[in-house]
């Protein structure tokens, strides 16, 4: 009898990057690289300076050569060792961290360059179009010498966005701009790019601008990717202890485990809400977010204040109950301590996560 034929297997993948190996003068700078981006999702590339996020991303835009790997845009291979599709060929647009403006183009100009297959009615029609959806339709005729940080770099997404790219990369793109602006832009850009429906990726080192912008987010060490994830699981459910420590605020405090779903600690014996697996007798660091701690006027547990941060609507804490055992919280304002009170608290951990101590 014949056998059925295996069912097709469509995916709706925009970016496959499959074990990608790649770097300069023939050293490796990054190594067995894996990642999928969906169609019209904004992933990041998250991690320090030097863990090789820029590499990844000249990469992908055809700047780099690959000593490994494969690199596919919707569905067609851009890059393989030894082949690749050239970068002005891939659809690819580019937003860099200095804007790379001409500084003699006025503002449409600077955003209708790259349409000269257009004709001149069809060029200023789609150029008026990116004016009024980066919010410059005032500015079409200024040179960029006259704008704000902030608007030279609507100009450089808006030229970016003008030849209808698959793929949008974004170079640390706000780090010039001041924290409010680059909040206010990072918000302003996603927008944007939701609604044309665009996908991107987009590099920096700032977690807060990857979780507020990106679906999906790589956090990297020393040329690999430790965790793909979307940004609630690398905050609540992060594979190791570069991940814990590097997103989120928090610290680690030493317990042992006490069966598979609890640990004692200098804090008390505090439970997952899971099973976690862990072996009774098994020395661990346990990981204590700020919003872990919350006040309780009833508990025995009281900690000393140490330092304090005021942020207006919540004050961050730092406690010491032992010279080895600090940690953070944050509390709502009102609830104001001083500095050497103790404090009644007690752990409220939702995720409790904890890895076996090295």
């Amino acid at each position: 009898m014949q056998q059925p034929a295996a069912p097709t297997v469509f995916n709706d993948w925009l970016l496959e990057v499959e074990e990608l190996a790649c770097g300069y003068n023939g050293t490796r700078v990054v190594e067995n690289i894996s990642l999928s981006l969906g169609r019209g999702d904004i992933g990041c590339l998250l991690g320090p300076s030097g863990c090789g996020k820029s590499t990844i991303l000249r990469a992908i835009a055809g700047f780099l050569n690959l000593q490994a790997g494969e690199i596919r845009l919707a569905g067609q291979p851009l890059s393989v060792p030894g082949k690749a599709v050239p970068p002005e060929k891939r659809r690819i647009g580019m937003v860099f961290q200095d804007y790379a403006l001409f500084p003699h183009l006025t503002v449409a100009e600077n955003i209708g360059f790259g349409l000269h297959q257009l004709d001149r009615e069809q060029r200023h029609q789609k150029v008026t179009e990116l004016l009024d959806l980066v919010h410059l339709q005032d500015l079409a005729d200024e040179h960029p010498h006259s704008l704000s940080g902030g608007q030279q770099q609507r100009v450089a997404l808006a030229r970016a966005l003008a030849p209808e790219p698959t793929l949008i990369l974004l170079d640390e793109p706000f780090s010039n701009l001041d924290a409010d602006l680059r909040r206010r832009l990072s918000l302003d850009v996603r927008d944007i790019l939701k609604t044309l429906g665009i996908s991107a990726i987009l590099v920096t080192h700032d977690q807060q601008e990857a979780f507020a912008m990106c679906d999906q987010v790589a956090v990297l060490k020393d040329g690999q990717i430790q965790q793909w994830d979307v940004p609630y699981n690398l905050y609540h459910e992060p594979v190791n202890r570069f991940v814990a420590g590097f997103v989120g605020q928090g610290g680690f405090i030493k317990g042992r485990a006490l069966g598979v779903d609890s640990i004692e600690s200098e804090l008390g014996v505090i439970r997952s809400k899971r099973h976690s697996g862990w072996v009774p007798g098994a020395l661990l660091d346990v990981l204590i977010r700020p919003d872990d701690i919350v006040y309780d006027a009833n508990s025995s547990l009281k900690p000393k204040v140490i330092e304090k941060t005021f942020a207006g609507t919540s004050t961050l804490y730092r406690f010491q109950l032992s010279p080895e055992t600090e940690f953070e919280a944050l509390f709502r304002s009102h609830l104001d301590f001083r500095l050497g009170e103790q404090v009644p608290i007690r752990v409220e951990a939702e995720h409790l996560i904890a890895f076996e101590r090295v």
